[in-house]
């Protein structure tokens, strides 16, 4: 995650007013933006960017995206990945441009 964050997180002047991070939750691990409310800028939001959860049965971690409808979504072009690193590649390259717009 270290080399995905390096990557994709926004210069270090504006991380204040965007930056992006992670988190496990359960069997999943959570990419996300953490942003100021727009009304209140001292709360914190948390813009969902992408999910993985790993299937202990199949052996296989499951890749979502979060549609407007904010309920997660299998992501069309690549449904699961094998390894982790696989579900990073495909955030990263984004085919569908739904992780990242």
């Amino acid at each position: 995650m270290a080399d995905f964050l390096a990557k994709h997180r926004p210069p270090e002047e504006i991380r204040k007013k965007v930056d992006l991070a992670w988190r496990i939750e359960r069997h999943s691990v959570l990419i996300f933006h953490i942003r100021p409310l727009w009304r209140e800028q001292s709360q914190k939001i948390e813009d969902s960017v992408a999910k993985a959860t790993y299937n202990s049965k199949t052996n296989r971690w499951k890749i979502y995206w979060r549609r407007a409808d904010q309920k997660w979504h299998s992501y069309p072009p690549y449904p699961e990945a094998v390894f982790f690193d696989e579900f990073l590649t495909v955030v990263d390259e984004d085919e569908n441009c739904c992780f990242w717009g």
